[in-house]
């Protein structure tokens, strides 16, 4: 058989999986609520919510543009592995507080933190509360929206190629994206997990599979490195200061704006207790360097395997790497096979969490319905097929240019950390200045980077963005604190007169 038919094939059989999951998971559903359809009824177990989380965090981006970057990069680029390994630390930040909260007040999506956290207590919500729901809102799906369409794009191009264009990109991406939403409409949360659980095995086995195939090709790694240093000397060097600096910002970046993630705080929500939440992150501390770090050396090793394919094919490294497993036939074809799967999966693993928590957050957050609402579920589900619907056509335009907002992507996503980290451990945090930081954060980040300032010596535009919103947050904050301190005694002391 040819690499287009088994990898056709090997298509069919994984849609055919995902379609028997969905079918029970929707069949294990308890209820028709927005609860159970967006989180699984709040019962994830460790595995299963361990290998979401995984699936969620290691996109197709983490097997098909890491290793480009590595291989142009060299040796500098080992230091995503640390990217990886900052959002498990900030996930320890957060995740502990906000889970026991969330259980106890039914949280559904990301906005009802904020709207709970800036509630007033039993009185009237804080001024500016329910703006900074919307704010908070409008930026997360902004993101999620962004992400989701750059996902079916990739899906459509990952389809063509382990089919060897059998599967035309338009047919790969409105195809992929009627199942994803078949299997998400179906069994909602509960679907969405134990597919991405099997997306998350796959990707695993393919990615190990590769990587001792090119060890053994490359002769292993002191080999590696000693070609690299013959071919590319640059590629070995310690990075100059303003490179540490940017790295050092791009750890800072990933590791807060990830945890940020709809999909990843809706997941917090489904755990079934604290002890499975903890089990899943302490498996999830072991991830970066079973995933980042081997698609970081595999871009490595492609240095000495491919040679001088030039930087605008850089992207190309693991599809040329897998051209040449496949080659041969037999094994290595099969191989091949597997791993673009794994990436297919990968892929829609995290096209169909963005899905989720989008349709999760317009029915709640940006419309204002409750997660105890009987139709807040029924609502979501229609808007993710509006969703779907309106992105197809825009994914069609294969030269569309998404890179500018792609980068925007995690800036704007860092503007909604104060109401969450900071929010989170600082009781006396106010909302209108959580508002007022959001905004002026926002403002300056996207500004920056229209205006072709998205670094300034390293340091990304949404961090800077970022440390100013923080800074308008602690200052307005204070600012109101001691005002209504003051207002208080002038009240006491009236009434004492």
């Amino acid at each position: 058989m040819s690499f287009g038919e088994i990898g056709t094939a090997a298509l069919v059989i994984y849609l055919l999986t995902l379609t028997g999951i969905a079918e029970v998971a929707r069949r294990a559903r308890k209820d028709t609520s927005a609860g159970d359809h967006f989180l699984a009824g709040r019962d994830l177990g460790t595995m299963v919510l361990f290998l979401t989380l995984y699936a969620t965090a290691y996109s197709g981006n983490s097997l098909l543009a890491y290793p480009g970057r590595a291989y142009s990069s060299g040796f500098s680029f080992i230091m995503s592995t640390g990217f990886m390994m900052a959002i498990i630390v900030v996930f320890h930040v957060l995740a502990p507080k906000l889970r026991p909260i969330a259980t106890t007040f039914h949280f559904v999506t990301p906005g009802d933190w904020v709207r709970h956290r800036f509630g007033g207590g039993a009185g009237a919500p804080e001024p500016g509360q329910r703006a900074l729901v919307l704010g908070v809102g409008i930026l997360m799906c902004i993101a999620l929206m962004n992400f989701l369409l750059a996902q079916l794009k990739a899906m459509g191009h990952v389809a063509s190629i382990v089919t060897d264009g059998a599967v035309p990109y338009e047919f790969g991406v409105a195809g992929l994206a009627a199942f994803i939403l078949f299997y998400e409409t179906r069994g909602g949360m509960r679907a969405v997990a134990w597919t991405d659980a099997a997306q998350a095995i796959l990707m695993l086995v393919g990615l190990s599979a590769l990587f001792a195939w090119i060890l053994d090709g490359a002769g292993g790694m002191d080999t590696v490195t000693r070609t690299v240093a013959k071919l590319r000397p640059e590629a070995v060097v310690v990075p100059d200061a303003k490179t540490c600096v940017g790295w050092f910002s791009t750890v800072a970046l990933l590791g807060l704006g990830s945890v940020v993630y709809p999909q990843a705080i809706q997941r917090i929500y489904a755990a079934r207790d604290g002890r499975t939440l903890a089990n899943s992150f302490a498996l999830m501390s072991f991830m970066p360097l079973a995933t980042t770090l081997v698609v970081t050396l595999i871009g490595i090793a492609a240095i000495g395997l491919l040679g001088d394919i030039g930087q605008r094919e850089a992207d190309e490294v693991l599809p040329l790497l897998l051209a040449s497993w496949a080659e041969p036939g037999g094994a290595g074809q099969i191989g091949a096979v597997v791993v673009f799967v794994g990436a297919l999966a990968a892929i829609m693993s995290t096209a169909d969490s963005c899905l989720l928590s989008l349709s999760a957050m317009m029915a709640g957050d940006l419309l204002g319905n409750s997660g105890s609402d009987p139709t807040t579920a029924k609502r979501g589900k229609r808007f993710a097929a509006v969703l779907l619907v309106a992105m197809i056509p825009v994914a069609f335009i294969e030269e569309l240019s998404l890179w500018r907002l792609l980068e925007l992507k995690m800036e704007l996503l860092l503007q909604c950390v104060p109401a969450f980290l900071m929010a989170i451990h600082w009781r006396a945090q106010r909302a209108d200045a959580t508002l007022a930081g959001l905004v002026v954060g926002t403002a300056l980040s996207v500004g920056l980077t229209f205006s072709g300032f998205s670094r300034i010596y390293g340091i990304h535009a949404g961090m800077l963005g970022l440390t100013l919103n923080a800074l308008v947050v602690v200052v307005g904050s204070s600012v109101m604190r001691r005002s209504l301190g003051t207002q208080m005694s002038d009240s006491e002391l009236a009434t004492q007169n």
